[in-house]
């Protein structure tokens, strides 16, 4: 019979799409990602809200200090061919806002480009990405 220990769980994950005052995303360009464009985000640590984590995350990966934070999606994520290794995500999706637009990358992403979010999906996005991007765009999230 398995321990906890050696048992295997999802990790629970933020990301998100930040929108600047021109109406544009941000997109990321990422070696973890298959160096496919993806949003920024990262692991929920022990005791920290989605919130938290993902203001944190942000930061940590742009620079960037965001808003106006509505949550749009959960996803599953097992094992997906695209990441560079075997994992298995709870993803939470949300929109935010941001007023900076200077992006400073840590070492997780390789490139950035703002852009309008329709002609996103035709860049090479993750396919969690593209169905997030799709979903915003079917509830209308984006005003």
């Amino acid at each position: 019979m398995n321990t906890d220990e050696e048992r295997q769980y999802p990790l629970a994950t933020v990301g998100c799409i930040i929108v600047n005052f021109k109406n544009e995303i941000l997109l990321l360009k990422s070696h973890k990602w298959s160096h496919l464009y993806s949003i920024p985000g990262g692991k929920i640590h022990y005791g920290e809200s989605m919130i938290q984590a993902l203001k944190r995350e942000i930061l940590e990966e742009t620079a960037l200090n965001i808003d106006n934070i509505i949550f749009v999606m959960a996803q599953d994520c097992i094992e997906h061919h695209e990441f560079y290794k075997k994992q298995h995500f709870i993803l939470l999706d949300f929109i935010a806002y941001t007023k900076d637009t200077t992006v400073i990358l840590n070492e997780e992403a390789q490139e950035y480009l703002w852009i309008d979010m329709k002609r996103s999906l035709q860049l090479p996005l993750n396919e969690p990405t593209k169905i997030l991007i799709e979903e915003i765009i079917r509830q209308k999230t984006l005003l």
